[in-house]
């Protein structure tokens, strides 16, 4: 004979009485202010250890508010697989730096002409890309999604643009250079 293992909880379902009781004693307990804080602590601690992990691994449900929804997962990926000039900004700025100090120690005029000419280079191939990314991101979000899609897309996709690729969050979860799909909705 087949060797039986025992399922279920391993005990009696409580009587609807008995359950009711029960529910209804956990709601009464008087608690403190202090254990109500501490409570509430807990919970919310819960919820940023939940989000910090969706963050991480791209999972939707838990995501902080402003990053939900099939707009915002467009505009990530939008922004994610194309390469931004901006997003190199903060490596080159710290070149920049040590050049000046560099140019500096050598003469006052080497500085002049290293700012003179990095400086426009930087500041409008900034504004130059990030036009680009506007432009077809406002495109493209009108043809997918209506006009009301664009309407606070644009500055999350911005600041998501100058980002070091590597440490923005949500993690990137296309590749450069994908084109992107239609399951948006």
């Amino acid at each position: 004979m087949a060797d039986e293992t025992e399922t279920g909880k391993g005990r009696a379902t409580p009587s609807r009485k008995e359950a009711e009781a029960a529910r209804k004693k956990q709601m009464k307990t008087p608690m403190t202010r202090k254990e109500q804080r501490k409570r509430d602590m807990a919970v919310r601690e819960e919820l940023r250890v939940k989000q910090r992990e969706a963050l991480k691994n791209g999972d939707e449900r838990y995501l902080p508010a402003r990053e939900q929804g099939p707009v915002r997962r467009f505009c990530r990926d939008y922004v994610d697989r194309r390469y931004n000039f901006a997003e190199y900004l903060l490596p080159f700025l710290i070149v920049l730096l040590i050049l000046f100090a560099v140019a500096g120690s050598i003469s006052d005029s080497a500085t002049t002409i290293l700012t003179a000419a990095v400086y426009p280079f930087v500041i409008f191939g900034t504004i130059l890309d990030e036009i680009v990314l506007v432009r077809g991101l406002k495109k493209q979000l009108r043809a997918r999604f209506g006009d009301d899609a664009v309407k606070g897309s644009i500055v999350y996709s911005v600041l998501r643009s100058t980002q070091l690729r590597r440490f923005r969050l949500p993690k990137v979860q296309v590749k450069r250079g994908e084109t992107l799909g239609t399951n948006y909705r």
